[in-house]
C-alpha cells in the first residue's frame, strides 16, 4: 500500500531513512541529506531534493553509487529492488549463451569506465538493454558517467513512485475517503510496574529545574495499545478468529516483556515491546502503544544525619504525569518507527498575580471585563517529539528529555513573565523548551483556562482576595510549535 505526501513529511527521521534509504542502491547517505529538505508539497519536489544531493555529491560519492548498482543479467549480490526489477524484464531467466555475452559486454564496459553499465529497466526487454549496453561502450568517460548518474536517477524515481502516491493518487483516496476502511482492535488499562528498572540518568542539566535523574526502583506504567492488518478484516466480516491474538494476550505479552526490557525510558519500553509484538505476530501490519506513567515520589525518612531521602518506601502519585506513545508499522520486509512522542499530562498551574487579558474584540456578545493583574489557573498537556527518535529511546545517548525538566520550565517561564494570554504564556514555554534542548522537532501543547471567578477584591485584614471556582464552560487553547519559531531570536 502506498503513503502519502502527508505521511511522509510526518515520518521520524529513522522511519524516513528506512523507507527511502533503498532508492538508491546501497547508499542511504542520500535519503539522508535529502530528509532535512522537509516538508515537500509535491512527489515531484521529494524527488528534485534527492537528484540534487546526487548532483552535490562528490566525484568519489558518485562513482561509489555508481559502483554499488549490480551488473544488468549477472548473478551478483542485489537489493530486493534490483531483483525485482531484472526480474520484470526476464533478466532472471536468459540462456547460458545470453548470459556469457551480458557478462563479457559488461566486463568490457566496466574497463572501460570503472562503474557498471545502468539503466532503468522499466519497460524495456533484454534486447533493448543489451543494444543499450552495446552502443554505450562506445562513449566518452565523461558523457558516460553524466548518463549514469540519469539512469541512477530515473530508477530512483521509477521506486519512489511505487511507495508514495502522486497527486492524482492523492486525489482518488480523498474521494474515496468517506469509504475508507477503519480496523483495529486493542486493550487499554494494562498496568504494568517493574521494580529496579535501569535509572534514568546522563540527564543534560538546565538552569530552570533541578532534576538529574531518576532512580526508577519503581517503574510504572497505564498503557493502551492497538493493532491493525487486513488479515483482521475476515474477523469483522465472517467471524474468523483464525488471525486474532486475544486482548488478554496482548496484555500478558506485554507484561512478560517488561522483565526484559534493559532501558530507562517509557518511550524505549514501547517502541521495544512494539517491534517485538508485531516480530511475533507478522500478518499485523501496525502497532500504537501510548502510556501513563505512574509518578512515584520517594518520602524522607529519619536518618543518621535528619531526615534523608530513603529508596524503599515511595508516594504513589496521581497528579501531573510524564506520557509517551509510538507508533510502528510494515513497510516492505521492515519494521520502521512512524511516529513518536513524549509529554506530560495533567498539569494544573495557578500563578496568583502578575497575568492579564486585555484588548480583545468587543462586540454586543461580550459580557467579559478586561483585567491588567489576574490569578491565573490552567490545566496544561505538552507533548513533544525528538529529531532523532532514539534520542527518546536511549537515555545513554544523553539527550532525554525528562518530563519533569519541561515541567520546570513550563512553571519557570509562569514565574517569570507577565502573561498577557494563555496563547503567549504556552508559546514562550515552547521557546524556552527548544533553547535548552535543540534536539527535539516539535513541541505542542493543550491548555484549559480554568481561573477563578473573583468574588471580592479586598479583604478586610492584610493582602487578598476571594476566588470560587468557574462556571462550568472553560476555554481552551491549541498550539504547535517548531525550532523556526526561534528564528530571530
Amino acid at each position: 500500500m502506498k503513503i502519502t505526501r502527508k505521511q511522509v513529511n510526518d515520518m521520524s527521521q529513522e522511519a524516513f531513512l528506512a523507507a527511502f534509504g533503498p532508492l538508491f542502491e546501497h547508499s542511504p547517505w542520500v535519503a539522508e541529506r535529502a530528509e532535512g529538505s522537509r516538508p515537500f508539497a509535491e512527489i515531484q519536489e521529494m524527488m528534485s531534493a534527492l537528484e540534487q544531493e546526487v548532483e552535490r555529491a562528490s566525484r568519489e560519492e558518485q562513482l561509489a553509487l555508481l559502483r554499488a548498482h549490480p551488473d544488468l543479467g549477472t548473478r551478483v549480490r542485489m537489493t530486493e529492488h534490483s531483483v525485482q526489477e531484472q526480474s520484470g524484464v526476464g533478466l532472471n531467466q536468459i540462456t547460458p549463451e545470453e548470459y556469457e555475452q551480458f557478462l563479457s559486454l559488461n566486463k568490457q564496459y566496466t574497463d572501460r569506465f570503472e562503474f557498471p553499465f545502468i539503466m532503468a529497466v522499466k519497460g524495456q526487454t533484454k534486447d533493448t538493454i543489451r543494444e543499450a549496453l552495446s552502443h554505450r561502450i562506445q562513449g566518452t568517460p565523461e558523457v558516460e558517467l553524466l548518463m549514469a548518474l540519469q539512469e541512477v536517477c530515473k530508477i530512483g524515481r521509477f521506486r519512489l513512485a511505487d511507495i508514495v502516491m502522486n497527486e492524482t493518487e492523492e486525489k482518488a483516496m480523498e474521494q474515496a475517503k468517506g469509504a475508507e476502511r477503519i480496523m483495529y482492535y486493542g486493550k487499554g488499562d494494562v498496568w504494568v510496574y517493574r521494580s529496579y528498572a535501569k535509572p534514568l540518568t546522563n540527564i543534560t542539566l538546565i538552569p530552570e529545574s533541578g532534576f538529574t535523574g531518576r532512580d526508577n526502583v519503581l517503574f510504572g506504567m497505564n498503557i493502551k495499545v492497538s493493532v491493525s492488518g487486513e488479515k483482521l478484516f475476515t474477523s469483522f466480516s465472517e467471524g474468523d478468529n483464525t488471525n486474532v491474538v486475544a486482548t488478554d494476550s496482548m496484555k500478558n505479552f506485554i507484561l512478560r516483556k517488561a522483565g526484559e526490557y534493559e532501558g530507562s525510558t517509557a518511550e524505549g519500553f514501547l517502541a521495544f515491546v512494539s517491534r517485538l509484538f508485531l516480530e511475533k505476530y507478522p500478518w499485523m501490519t501496525g502497532i500504537k502503544m501510548s502510556a501513563d506513567q505512574v509518578a512515584f515520589e520517594t518520602l524522607p525518612v529519619p536518618g543518621s544525619n535528619g531526615f534523608e531521602v530513603g529508596n524503599l518506601v515511595y508516594r504513589y502519585s496521581q497528579n501531573e504525569h510524564p506520557t509517551a506513545f509510538v507508533e510502528l508499522v510494515r513497510v516492505a520486509d521492515d519494521i520502521v518507527l512512524a511516529d513518536h512522542s513524549a509529554g506530560i499530562a495533567d498539569l494544573k498551574l495557578v500563578k496568583v498575580k502578575g497575568s492579564s487579558f486585555a484588548g480583545f474584540v468587543r462586540d454586543e456578545y461580550t459580557t467579559l471585563p478586561e483585567s491588567s493583574d489576574r490569578p491565573l489557573f490552567i490545566f496544561l498537556d505538552i507533548a513533544w517529539s525528538y529529531e532523532s527518535a532514539e534520542d527518546a529511546f536511549d537515555a545513554d545517548l544523553g539527550r532525554y528529555v525528562a518530563a519533569e525538566q519541561i515541567y520546570d520550565i513550563a512553571h519557570t517561564v509562569f514565574h517569570e513573565q507577565h502573561s498577557p494570554s494563555i496563547q503567549n504564556l504556552i508559546y514562550r514555554i515552547g521557546q524556552r523548551s527548544f533553547l535548552r534542548f535543540p534536539q527535539l522537532k516539535e513541541i505542542r501543547f493543550e491548555s484549559n483556562n480554568r481561573t477563578w471567578e473573583t468574588i471580592l477584591e479586598e479583604v478586610s485584614v492584610g493582602e487578598g482576595k476571594v476566588f470560587t471556582e468557574p462556571r462550568p464552560p472553560y476555554g481552551f487553547q491549541g498550539f504547535s510549535m517548531t525550532k523556526r519559531d526561534l528564528e530571530g531570536l
